[in-house]
């Protein structure tokens, strides 16, 4: 399962949740995912071990977001995401959003074949 599968999975019973921009009209609260890398972190015998994924967590509420960050954070820990980076991005005068990022990281080992 993709990181962006997993994340899906985990973060749209809280939030809704879209890949890349909100379409649509948005709600007061939700969440968008932004890929941003994928690599290969971990060689042996100039073959890739391990697959490391990124994303990240755009939150945008009207309202008060630190209880979503934490309930965020948690729920991202609790599932094994590593958690990268986090960091208020600012306020949209225009929409009225608060606007805070959560960078997670997935690794997952390669299989010989």
């Amino acid at each position: 399962m993709s990181i962006l599968a997993e994340l899906n999975t985990l973060l749209s019973p809280v939030l809704p949740v879209e890949t890349g921009v909100f379409s649509g009209v948005p709600p007061d609260e939700y969440l968008v995912l932004t890929p941003m890398t994928d690599e290969f972190a971990l060689f042996g015998d100039n073959m890739p071990l391990v697959d490391v994924s990124e994303v990240r967590i755009s939150i945008f509420t009207k309202g008060n977001y630190l209880q979503r960050k934490k309930q965020i954070t948690a729920s991202l820990l609790t599932a094994g995401f590593t958690v990268t980076d986090r960091r208020y991005i600012g306020h949209e005068d225009d929409t009225g959003y608060h606007h805070y990022a959560i960078d997670v990281a997935k690794h997952c080992e390669l299989k010989e074949e």
